[in-house]
């Protein structure tokens, strides 16, 4: 599965854009500027999305992806 099937299976499931995502992250304390802070690990990401959007492991490594900075 690509990248961005990964992003539109997420949107579909939860009804979340990647910026939302982004935003909610940055409320957490996750993201700071639009990055991810140095001291967040993705264990910490992937717990947050499977407790709260019911996310399964990949798709939630998707998104800790593009909070790194990843594209495509």
């Amino acid at each position: 599965m690509s990248f961005q099937a990964y992003l539109d299976n997420i949107q579909k499931k939860t009804g979340k854009s990647p910026e939302d995502f982004k935003d909610l992250a940055t409320q957490k304390g996750f993201l700071e500027n639009g990055k991810l802070k140095s001291d967040v690990k993705a264990g910490q990401i992937v717990q947050w999305l499977k407790d709260d959007f019911k996310l399964g492991h990949g798709h939630a490594m998707a998104i800790y992806a593009l909070f790194k900075g990843k594209k495509e």
